[in-house]
């Protein structure tokens, strides 16, 4: 039986953790530091869980402000997953969040928002850049064209979710947190200014 944290709480949310796998190598991740913890849990993976291992995790969905699909891996890589169980939480009356990078229409190769839309109530995507050059530097996509895919996915989310709210960090060298913010409120999604090492 495996000891990995599949689902760990922040305040007053409950946190899904569905995959280890990442579409970027982020400089500012943790977990290219040497750490796979948040707060006092232990986040790494053995295994890409499968939907019934989440499932009966979840508790008491009115205990929890919203239940957020974030761990240290890209939820949309383990979609099955994550469109099952978030298909449970809306089911029995709780609210969904996806935090992602926004390269899952990259990843799967077509547009993942319709699958995403009936079940989702906020969409969380990290930008972290305003130029190529810096995000490729800062977020090391595995990925051509990931800088290019995470723009247009911030362009199309808001027109299928409801709550978009894009984020980038204050404090990573050559990246214009002012110009991010101009694109975001653009695409009709708001804003999220982070700041550098301050997780979760």
């Amino acid at each position: 039986m495996s000891n990995a944290t599949l689902i760990y709480d922040i305040r007053n949310s409950r946190y899904l953790n569905i995959t280890g796998r990442c579409t970027l190598r982020c400089r500012f991740c943790p977990k290219h530091n040497g750490s796979k913890q948040v707060h006092e849990y232990q986040l790494a993976l053995d295994h890409q869980p499968k939907a019934e291992e989440i499932i009966k995790q979840l508790g008491n969905v009115a205990q929890f402000d919203e239940y957020v699909f974030c761990g240290y891996g890209e939820p949309t890589l383990n979609l099955p997953t994550l469109l099952a169980v978030a298909q449970v939480i809306k089911q029995k009356g709780g609210r969904v969040r996806v935090n992602t990078d926004g390269l899952g229409n990259l990843v799967h190769r077509r547009n993942i928002l319709p699958e995403l839309a009936p079940w989702i109530d906020t969409l969380s995507i990290s930008l972290n850049a305003d130029t190529e050059q810096a995000y490729q530097t800062h977020c090391q996509p595995k990925l051509k064209n990931s800088y290019q895919a995470v723009k247009e996915f911030i362009l199309l989310a808001p027109h299928y979710i409801n709550s978009v709210q894009v984020s980038a960090i204050d404090g990573l060298e050559g990246v214009d947190i002012q110009a991010c913010q101009t694109f975001v409120e653009s695409c009709g999604a708001s804003f999220k200014h982070r700041v550098l090492d301050i997780v979760g």
